[in-house]
């Protein structure tokens, strides 16, 4: 199941801006969008969704009054040009808050966000997750949904990380590895290398200071020797 998403902006060059944006991500599902905050409450009032991405300064009704007004709060993604509401938003425990022009980059961080907090909602409830651990990345001017289970490892070319992956050919992406360390959850990966980081559940051996994975070998720095030891003994 995906995310079911509306989009609230009285601009409608950012409603399609935002909809371009969401149409990367096969998580999201953008279900209406509305250019008045008026429209959008009354579907509110009788329409379930997971995600609102909701302008601030708008004309009759404010992002910050509509959110207040929601008896039933879905998780909200604020987008506006003024700095000075970030402090309501944040009060309105909004999953984030997003200055215009909305980048890409900051609109996947935001996304990310999302659907950690859909993921953490769902398991304390008890519910099966109805969305894979994923990495999301930019390739090619693309987003690219890549599932934690199909990394081999991830190499560092300086400033660009390659993922190897089990099902596909490999994936460049601008993002340093200690950044992307950062987005994989730890108990499942582990950096070994100040060039590589692989998934603790495919480490097969450690032998002469290089872990064995399917296919291929890799070293191992003095500075992740015992804890890269310790994971494999454990």
């Amino acid at each position: 199941m995906n995310l079911k998403c509306i989009a609230i902006d009285d601009e409608p060059l950012a409603l399609k801006l935002i909809s371009e944006y969401v149409s990367q991500f096969p998580a999201l599902q953008l279900i209406k969008t509305f250019e008045d905050a008026i429209s959008a409450a009354e579907f509110l009032k009788s329409k379930a969704v997971d995600l609102v991405f909701l302008d601030i300064n708008m004309p009759d009704i404010t992002g910050i009054d509509l959110a207040r007004s929601l008896t039933v709060k879905p998780m909200i993604i604020f987008t506006t040009s003024y700095r000075n509401y970030a402090y309501e938003g944040f009060e309105l425990e909004a999953v984030d808050f997003v200055e215009k022009p909305v980048e890409l980059e900051r609109f996947t961080r935001a996304i990310e966000k999302a659907l950690m907090i859909h993921q953490y909602k769902n398991e304390a409830k008890g519910k099966p997750n109805d969305i894979d651990e994923s990495l999301y990345v930019q390739s090619e001017y693309r987003v690219i949904k890549i599932a934690l289970s199909t990394i081999r490892y991830i190499e560092s070319m300086e400033n660009y990380i390659r993922i190897h992956l089990t099902n596909d050919k490999p994936v460049l992406t601008l993002i340093p590895l200690k950044e992307v360390l950062k987005k994989l959850p730890a108990a499942k990966f582990q950096r070994i290398h100040r060039s590589y980081i692989v998934p603790v559940n495919k480490i097969r051996s450690i032998q002469n200071r290089k872990v064995q994975l399917a296919g291929i070998e890799l070293p191992v720095s003095d500075a992740y020797y015992e804890v890269v030891r310790g994971l494999v003994v454990s």
